[in-house]
């Protein structure tokens, strides 16, 4: 089966292959870095995280661009609130993503642009714009002309006479429609020489240049949020698409976290950031509870899905420990049916369905002690979960993701207890005690739940 990618710009999924025989090419729109990422920022990540594991996997060489937005209104409101030099603001909370990412298992992207690092890329895309007649510069500013490129709003399906850009009119423009390219100088802010002024760069303006940059007029796929597909993405392609460039091939949208019904974000006030949510459950944790639901269907949190998924990857991870008693497991053949799942739209429900049958059937094989089958049915299991970034016998969770977060250490020891003296008292036939000690737990707002592997718990969802 060839892989299928649901394309935004033409609503469709579509037969992938690269524009370059061997060699995958993912642009993603990164941070912008003006505070510590949340579980709604790192999402995104993931998920073109699995797609570029299952290109790898498929034989691809993979390049993927990863930017950072390290200029913008929000970095320098929020630095000068602080007190702090902007640059280091931006440099803190880069580093802050970086670390969220590693901690999560991404692997690293081929290269983290920075959008200050790109301007005089952006200076060549604003004059070819501007040669070509779709865009004009205005008291220090830069617009692109939005009527004047006929296929601005097929991304989005924005109706031309509907576009409502979210930015300022600005005393320059031609069209309230227009969009800014390049935002004129002011007092105590950064800026940067160009032909029409002294200024910063516009956000749309900084993907394009940086796009192109490293792939050229075209490449593969351009990754990011849902959020993200107008204005922003309608808007890169819009200014691509005038100055000549083909630009991308594929436009993919993963769909938000959200909390309440709400899309998670600091304005909102309804976050959780990562090194909040590593202090309860594992990182391995938190990213099988991010990547099992489809990447185009909304996560709705809670705790109680959140530690549901925990237990999910325990249970895989029990399987692995407990088969390399009898051997050592290898990373062995992911099965048809996974492989048909992840190239149909990176279907990933239907990835983990055949992960946790065949963990079922590892498991009775172990009971049975037919230890050939259980290591075989491992070896498929390690495969799996090596192409979805979760191998609990890897080096990068061992080493940085096996121990229990500090929280959920301390009280899985208490919790523990708790369960052995149930365990002891039902062995005496005591149910009184048994009993007590399950009532206690479930005082406490704890889950017990008997399985043929013995007790697990998880926290209630209140």
């Amino acid at each position: 089966m060839v892989l299928h990618l649901y394309d935004t710009a033409t609503r469709s999924a579509r037969e992938f292959h690269p524009a370059r025989s061997g060699t995958a090419s993912i642009y993603v729109c990164g941070a912008t870095v003006q505070g510590v990422p949340h579980i709604g920022h790192v999402r995104g990540a993931l998920n073109y995280d699995i797609l570029r594991r299952w290109l790898v996997h498929s034989g691809l060489d993979v390049r993927l661009v990863r930017n950072v937005t390290d200029i913008d209104d929000k970095i320098l409101a929020k630095a000068e609130a602080a007190g702090r030099p902007w640059w280091e603001w931006a440099a803190t909370h880069e580093r802050a993503f970086e670390s969220a990412y590693d901690s999560l298992g991404c692997l690293p992207p081929s290269i983290s642009p920075r959008a200050t690092g790109h301007v005089t890329q952006m200076i060549e895309l604003m004059r070819r714009l501007i040669d070509s007649g779709h865009a004009y510069a205005s008291e220090g500013d830069v617009y692109f002309s939005v009527k004047s490129f006929d296929g601005y709003g097929e991304l989005s399906g924005q109706k031309l006479d509907e576009v409502q850009q979210g930015e300022s009119l600005g005393e320059g423009k031609h069209d309230p429609r227009d969009f800014t390219l390049w935002k004129r100088a002011k007092p105590g802010e950064p800026s940067w020489p160009t032909p029409w002024g002294e200024g910063r760069p516009g956000w749309h303006l900084e993907c394009s240049a940086m796009a192109t940059s490293y792939f050229g007029p075209e490449f593969d796929i351009h990754g990011g949020g849902v959020d993200l597909v107008f204005p922003h993405h309608e808007n890169e392609r819009a200014q691509s698409n005038a100055a000549g460039d083909p630009f991308a091939r594929f436009w993919l949208h993963n769909a938000w976290v959200t909390m309440s019904g709400e899309k998670m974000s600091k304005s909102l006030g309804n976050t959780v950031s990562i090194p909040e949510m590593l202090l309860n459950y594992r990182a391995p944790e938190l990213r099988y509870y991010l990547i099992q639901p489809h990447y185009r269907s909304t996560i709705e949190y809670s705790d109680g899905a959140l530690s549901e998924a925990a237990v999910g990857y325990q249970r895989v991870e029990q399987f692995l420990r407990r088969a390399g008693q009898s051997g050592a497991v290898e990373i062995g053949t992911v099965p048809g049916e996974f492989a048909a799942a992840l190239d149909d739209d990176l279907a990933t429900p239907q990835a983990f369905a055949v992960l946790h049958n065949t963990v079922r059937e590892g498991n009775t094989a172990l009971d049975a002690a037919d230890t050939p089958k259980a290591l075989e049915l491992a070896a498929t299991v390690r495969a799996m979960v090596d192409v979805l970034g979760l191998d609990p016998l890897s080096a990068h969770w061992s080493d940085a993701g096996g121990s229990e977060a500090p929280v959920r250490q301390a009280l899985d020891g208490l919790v523990k207890g708790l369960l052995t003296e149930r365990q002891q008292a039902r062995a005496a036939k005591d149910f009184a005690r048994a009993d007590a000690a399950r009532d206690r737990l479930t005082e406490a707002g704890i889950v017990v739940e008997d399985t043929p592997n013995g007790p697990q718990w998880t926290v209630r969802d209140v």
